[in-house]
């Protein structure tokens, strides 16, 4: 059985984060692990709080899985502040990972900050440079590489700019472009690969970016490509918000279970 290790954060009404990414891999096939870095009280509305897990939990948990199940893959979500991304970065470079999708979580789909200011740089330095591929969406692009993103092209440019200082697979979500919902990834060769999509007409969204970068995760622990696995990623999230499951006041979340 493959398995892959998800570190993210908690979502009390399950569509996102730890909830979104342990449903995801059953979904499709893999045994999940897990590292919880911070408890959410939120909802389809917004998100009402944020408790951090203390570092030295977490370095716990990540001890815990390492030395018993060592993970196939790793999926890192939400990581709130520098300490506990310092501490993720120094487990995975200590137990040598394999397989990391960086979801570079920044804000919720109901538009909720999820990281402080002074942890991007953190993120950046410390964390990114261990992904094999790293997913954010268009919003966290444009912070990630200073600039504002309002086409494809854009999103080449973006992803160049990332590159300088990221050698890794580069995914950028265009979810958020007005014209279209085309994703690119950006290799670590300089390649450029574009993954079109139709725009669906559904607000149901919550949870969408933990369920891609866990998915991307559980294919590359199955021995997939980058390609293929974002490929098959891709196919799978479709799905789950096609389904168009409407639960809640708010962004209602995805159907894992397709």
């Amino acid at each position: 059985m493959n398995t892959m290790l998800t570190i993210a954060g908690s979502d009390s009404i399950g569509g996102a984060g730890i909830q979104a990414d342990i449903k995801t891999a059953l979904a499709n096939g893999v045994y999940s692990m897990s590292v919880i870095t911070s408890v959410t009280a939120q909802n389809t509305v917004g998100v009402q709080g944020i408790h951090d897990i203390p570092c030295d939990f977490v370095r716990l948990q990540l001890d815990s899985v390492f030395t018993d199940i060592f993970p196939d893959a790793v999926k890192v979500g939400m990581v709130s502040n520098s300490d506990i991304i310092k501490t993720i970065a120094e487990r995975l470079k200590f137990y040598q990972a394999k397989n990391i999708v960086c979801d570079t979580v920044m804000v919720s789909t109901s538009g909720n900050r999820l990281i402080s200011e002074s942890a991007i740089d953190t993120l950046k330095n410390d964390l990114i440079p261990l992904a094999t591929v790293i997913t954010p969406n268009v919003p966290e692009a444009e912070v990630l590489s200073n600039m504002d993103i309002k086409s494809k092209d854009d999103m080449v440019i973006s992803a160049k700019r990332i590159s300088k200082y990221y050698r890794g697979n580069i995914l950028i979500k265009g979810g958020h472009l007005v014209s279209c919902a085309d994703d690119l990834l950006y290799t670590s060769n300089g390649d450029i690969i574009w993954f079109e999509s139709v725009k669906i007409d559904n607000s149901n969204t919550h949870g969408t970016g933990c369920t891609l970068s866990s998915a991307i995760a559980s294919y590359l622990s199955r021995g997939k490509s980058i390609q293929d696995s974002i490929q098959s990623a891709k196919e799978y999230i479709t799905r789950a918000i096609s389904f168009n499951l409407n639960v809640g006041h708010g962004n209602g979340s995805l159907w894992h279970g397709v």
